[in-house]
């Protein structure tokens, strides 16, 4: 009988240690505040808070792909999980664990707390297209545009762009208006280019914005700079009255050197004059 109670007893003991190892460290914080933040594809994991005494290790979970690790023991509260999610129509979920020891120790599952699922391409935001070039010519306004550059490659190298990966799904819109003039238009395109019709005595502003038209969510991309063109403007009205101040402080410091070289010019005159004059009765 003792033996039998001291079986029972390392039995439940043995029990009691696998559910306290299975439920990780007790009163290691987890992570909270768990977001994705992603443009064109470049996606940072991050959370709160700071860790103290404890470390974080980040698992990528796809549907259908195998489980990555990034950022192993880490005390940082962000991760670059790009590389994880190439397969950029894949959910992905993410696994924040508070580990305790450096040394990862393989009966201890730690505690972990879980992002909201992710899918890149659905869900990264387009980033600000580039203008390459723009004119203004007599009623056409003509602007050329460079798609933005994705963090993935091609087997040569080269970056792919966000138009390589979303193909017809991807549009840019421009908005236009004359200069000075809050009515705006716009024009879609599937290309690089626009071709608009404008006043040509007026000037115009304009920006181009990116656009997933299938998308629920997430549709508009980031905004390019706003450029104007300056047909019909003068000096004066592109850069403003510091140029006409800078114009007059320029001719003003010609006129008064001008003047000041015409005096010692017209003293030196004088003095030879005055000379040639006192030369005959120097000889008598």
């Amino acid at each position: 009988m003792p033996r039998a109670a001291a079986g029972a007893r390392a039995v439940l003991l043995s029990a009691l240690l696998c559910r306290l190892a299975a439920a990780g460290t007790p009163g290691l914080p987890t992570a909270v505040n768990i977001t994705w933040s992603s443009i064109n594809f470049k996606t940072i994991l991050k959370w709160q808070p700071k860790p103290s005494g404890y470390f974080y290790t980040v698992e990528i979970h796809g549907e259908t792909s195998d489980t990555k690790k990034k950022c192993i023991m880490t005390t940082e509260t962000e991760c670059d999980v790009t590389d994880a999610l190439r397969n950029v129509k894949e959910t992905y979920t993410a696994h924040v664990l508070s580990v305790k020891s450096l040394v990862e120790d393989d009966f201890e599952e730690p505690l972990f707390a879980s992002s909201e699922k992710f899918t890149p391409y659905y869900q990264t935001i387009i980033g600000k297209p580039e203008i390459q070039n723009y004119t203004q010519e007599d009623s056409k306004l003509h602007v050329v545009l460079r798609d933005p550059l994705t963090p993935y490659t091609f087997p040569n190298g080269s970056f792919q762009s966000v138009r390589d990966i979303f193909k017809q799904d991807l549009e840019y819109k421009l908005y236009y208006w004359k200069d000075q003039s809050s009515g705006k238009k716009d024009a879609t395109t599937k290309s690089h280019t626009f071709d608009v019709s404008v006043d040509n005595k007026n000037s115009y502003c304009f920006y181009i914005q990116g656009i997933i038209p299938s998308r629920g969510e997430n549709r508009n991309g980031q905004e390019s700079t706003v450029l104007c063109t300056t047909v019909g403007r003068t000096i004066l009205d592109e850069y403003g009255a510091e140029v006409f101040i800078i114009i007059a402080v320029v001719a003003i410091a010609v006129i008064t050197l001008a003047t000041v070289l015409a005096v010692i010019l017209c003293k030196r005159k004088k003095k030879a004059k005055t000379a040639r004059e006192k030369e005959p009765l120097n000889g008598v």
